[in-house]
């Protein structure tokens, strides 16, 4: 067996234990002859045997020793592919290289996208291993909208008349053939005629029809079979056959030749409008972007291109404009239209300190905005980039079609010998004719791309519809995993609630004031980071308490807090706390029980060791969350509820929403393994938390969903993020990848059905060769459009008039 040795980086090292860690999971893998792993160059040297190990595979082995392969990722837009086996070409093309981890190319968006090691490979090389495959990548790969929306304009102009000229020329020969066929006789020789058709045909097959020669060409030199080499096969046949009318007896083809190729333009065009509507969504949200921005120099007002805005930079936002860029009111109050990142038409009032995102509209007041994030880390070019990485993704059931599509060609260039042959066979009158007649029949109308498009066109819509919702998919596979959910946990805090716990009871003990309770615990919370102590804390400050100086502070998770104050020992928590620290709370048990029973969470104070008070805290219910979780269980789920609260107050809670199950008491380093139990029982779980406290738990999850996140959407555990804070926003999406999905089982049965009952129908015979050419054309294009009627799908859940 061959062996090779590559140099690559190694990430995130930062000693030579991490170094030995490195080397010792690489050397211990299977295929791996030597590895050696260098501190100071960050460099792995790695011999190996190609046909055991990949590039992928070298790249999980390092992730799992806890580091990372330097890579890259490439966009590359990809012109002259014709279906999806060229895409598959070109992905075997690429995969040769050295260094190349992962490929994808969708044929419907014309777009690759490889992620590669650097150190062994170049874009320059990606570029030319397509170009090898008989493809062309389009060098200004960055070009603006407009010239893009003016180049893509040109194509669709030229495709359109190319396909006018070859029915310009089809037509009379058309006339001329079934002319003859019908018995009128016409006032020129036979001859003469032959030629007429022939001269007629050969531009359509021969100069219009160059294009579709040249990727038939480069495909079969390349060692694969594409939609191009089946129409190729049966122009040239008729064509040949033709002009054997000038020596032999028989049929003048030369119609039948121009009017293949004349509706497979015609069909090139049609399908390349379609695809356009298709892919509309990342055109859309381009155009939403504010191209000038006003901003604050020297006390003066200077309006300038939205890219020369950096961070820091005060915009002045007057009623009606679009907000330029990511940032912060810091004067100013106005109700900001943020419909295009949240599909929610209601207007959201904004104040000082409020985030607001870039290319939503100011409806009322004037703004001062503080930039935070400009250029590619805005909230729309992460939702650009988001929607574009998961229309080049891949639902599983595509690997299914692209196995059937690798196959298809050749399968059916035997299926049009096999025809050829059985007809001579049978024998009769013109059998020579008829048998070309019915091989030819079997070529045109097969139809891989109908296959190939299957998946890309109805995940390129889906997640655009997605995308102009607030519902953002990262992966393809959740969109097929998504529909086989059993179980659906939602974190309390955050998801249900609204996340922002308020004070509504304070009981003290004889010896305590109400307000000394709560300036005690107000002292200790001051440095808390949990909701719970914010709450005590801002309640504090509404009051105008005196806070203490506390010293020693210590948080104790899924406790409470520790802290001395005034040399004496402060704690506030829940009961275990109590326990664990000796307080008797027998004076404030009934009352802590009462208080949870009301979906209330209890924190106990406590001072010289003994307890003083409890202090209620509560989270309001979101507004939909009672009808959400309601739509949830009609669509068939088991609704779970996840809390770090105790067993009465999160039973109280699910009691009020609606919810089946609850598993409370649960610490944050917990969840996932509480994900883990159920699905141990079978369950298929989807997880729905902040993205960033429940990061493990939604890794853990079959499907992560990551809600609420504003401007925060890069959120690497989640398979759908979901930008508005709404549980309605959770239907929207599970609403949204049924639709997509089914609309791609949709697309794949009837391509399916379409190829296995036409060819058998073209080998016997029924069907005219031009006939068949225009039935794959209608293929082609009738999944395409069954993807677009995705974008008139309802994903919304209908609010309750309480909502409205």
């Amino acid at each position: 067996m061959s062996e090779n040795k590559i140099t690559f980086t190694v990430e995130d090292m930062t000693c030579a234990s991490c170094a030995s860690s490195v080397e010792s999971t690489l050397a211990n893998a299977a295929g791996i002859k030597e590895a050696a792993v260098n501190i100071n160059t960050e460099k792995a040297t790695v011999t190996y045997v190609p046909d055991q190990v990949s590039f992928a595979d070298l790249e999980e082995l390092v992730d799992k020793s806890g580091y990372s392969i330097k890579k890259k990722k490439a966009e590359l837009l990809i012109t002259g592919m014709t279906c999806a086996s060229c895409a598959q070409a070109i992905e075997k093309s690429i995969a040769r290289l050295d260094g190349t981890i992962k490929v994808n190319v969708n044929f419907a968006a014309e777009k690759g996208t490889v992620e590669y090691m650097p150190d062994l490979v170049n874009r320059r090389q990606l570029i030319k291993a397509v170009e090898d495959a008989g493809y062309e990548v389009k060098k200004d790969a960055v070009a603006s909208e407009e010239e893009e929306a003016v180049q893509e304009e040109k194509e669709f102009k030229a495709a359109r008349n190319t396909a006018i000229y070859a029915f310009a020329l089809t037509i009379p020969v058309f006339i001329l053939m079934f002319g003859t066929l019908f018995g009128v006789t016409l006032p020129i020789p036979g001859y003469m005629q032959g030629l007429i058709e022939a001269a007629l045909a050969f531009p359509v097959v021969f100069i219009l029809g160059y294009k579709t020669h040249k990727g038939a060409f480069n495909s079969v030199r390349h060692g694969g079979a594409n939609m191009d080499v089946l129409i190729t096969m049966g122009t040239f046949a008729a064509y040949g056959y033709g002009l054997s009318a000038f020596f032999f007896d028989v049929d003048r083809f030369y119609g039948l030749a121009a009017g293949i190729m004349a509706f497979h333009l015609l069909g090139r065009y049609l399908e390349a409008r379609a695809k356009g509507r298709a892919s509309q969504a990342i055109k859309k949200l381009l155009e939403l972007g504010a191209e000038t921005a006003r901003i604050i120099v020297d006390g003066d007002e200077v309006e300038v291109p939205v890219e020369e805005v950096e961070i820091g930079d005060t915009m002045v936002v007057k009623p009606g404009e679009k907000i330029p860029t990511d940032g912060k009111i810091i004067n100013g109050r106005s109700a900001i239209d943020e419909s295009m990142a949240t599909g929610e038409s209601m207007p959201v009032e904004k104040g000082e300190g409020d985030e607001v995102i870039g290319s939503t509209i100011n409806k009322q007041g004037a703004l001062k905005v503080e930039a935070t994030r400009v250029g590619e880390d805005t909230f729309l070019s992460q939702v650009i980039q988001m929607v574009e990485e998961a229309q080049g993704s891949k639902v599983p059931i595509q690997a299914f079609a692209d196995k059937i599509t690798s196959y298809f060609v050749p399968t059916v260039i035997g299926i049009a010998l096999l025809t050829f042959i059985l007809w001579l066979t049978i024998g009769g009158t013109g059998v020579i004719s008829s048998a070309i007649f019915a091989s030819i029949a079997v070529l045109v109308i097969a139809c891989p791309c109908a296959l190939g498009l299957a998946t890309p066109t109805a995940l390129m819509v889906g997640t655009g519809k997605g995308a102009e919702n607030g519902v953002l998919i990262r992966d393809g596979e959740a969109v097929q995993t998504m529909k086989d959910i059993t179980a659906i946990v939602l974190d309390k805090t955050g998801t249900i609630t609204k996340g922002e716990p308020e004070v509504t009871d304070i009981i003290s003990a004889q010896d305590y004031s109400q307000e000394e309770v709560l300036r005690l615990a107000a002292s200790a919370e001051k440095s808390s980071e949990h909701p719970l102590g914010a709450a005590i804390y801002q309640r504090a400050q509404e009051e105008e308490l005196q806070l203490e100086e506390v010293e020693d502070f210590n948080a104790v998770v899924g406790r409470g807090i520790k802290a001395v104050c005034d040399g004496k020992n402060l704690l506030v928590g829940n009961q275990k706390l109590m326990e664990e620290e000796d307080i008797d709370i027998s004076s404030f048990r009934d009352k802590v029980v009462a208080l949870e029973e009301e979906a209330k969470t209890a924190m106990l104070v406590a001072y010289e060791g003994q307890s003083i008070g409890v202090i209620a805290v509560a989270d309001t219910l979101k507004e939909d969350s009672v009808e959400a979780i309601a739509a949830l269980k009609e669509m068939g789920l088991t609704t779970v509820m996840i809390t770090g609260d105790n067993a009465r107050t999160a039973q109280a809670i699910a009691d009020e929403v609606g919810i089946e199950k609850v598993i409370s008491e649960v610490m944050p380093d917990e969840k996932s393994s509480e994900i883990k139990k159920l699905q141990s029982q079978g369950e298929i779980v989807a997880m729905v938390g902040d993205g960033i406290n429940d990061a493990p738990a939604l890794k853990q999850a079959n499907v992560g969903i990551a809600i609420g996140t504003g401007t925060d959407i890069a959120i690497e555990s989640s398979d759908l993020t979901l930008v508005r804070g709404e549980l309605s926003a959770v239907v929207s999406g599970l609403k949204l990848s049924r639709y997509t999905f089914a609309t791609i089982r949709q697309n794949l049965f009837w391509a399916f059905i379409y190829n296995t009952v036409a060819i058998p129908v073209a080998a016997l015979g029924f069907l005219n060769p031009i006939i068949a050419a225009g039935a794959m054309t209608v293929s082609s294009i009738s999944v395409i459009l069954n993807s677009t009627r995705l974008k008139n799908k309802n994903i919304t859940m209908a609010k309750s008039k309480s909502q409205v």
